[in-house]
């Protein structure tokens, strides 16, 4: 019988030292150093796990997503820590921030999307 305690995700990265600066100074999560990788520790109480990979691909697709209560301010936040945000010009109704903006369009909630030094995406987002 299938019974798990627990799950996790993982990622892979090119550089783990990036990476463990990336996620604590960067985004102030909480960042185990483990023999294989790191352990970061996400808000609402998950964690993920990014681990080396020499031949790393960056995910094409979104690996975290971040919620928040004010977009606006959280992309300003992250703008001014020095992150630039994705601009997609196949993604509709996005500002000159970066925000797609999907409440106003019945499109789902708004979204900005960026990189961590690895090149994977990730978003902070802000539904209802």
């Amino acid at each position: 019988m299938f019974t798990p305690k627990s799950a996790f995700s993982g990622f892979s990265v090119d550089d783990l030292n990036k990476a463990h600066q990336f996620y604590t100074q960067t985004l102030g999560l909480s960042v185990d150093q483990e023999t294989e990788g790191l352990l970061i520790h996400l808000p609402g109480g998950g964690t993920v796990f990014a681990y080396p990979k020499q031949d790393h691909q960056p995910a094409t697709f979104t690996v975290l997503n971040f919620r928040v209560d004010d977009i606006d301010q959280a992309v300003a936040d992250l703008t001014e820590r020095g992150i630039q945000f994705e601009r997609y010009a196949q993604i509709p109704h996005q500002d000159d921030k970066g925000i797609m903006r999907g409440r106003a369009h019945q499109m789902g909630p708004d979204i900005a999307w960026f990189t961590d030094p690895a090149g994977n995406i990730l978003a902070v987002l802000q539904e209802g």
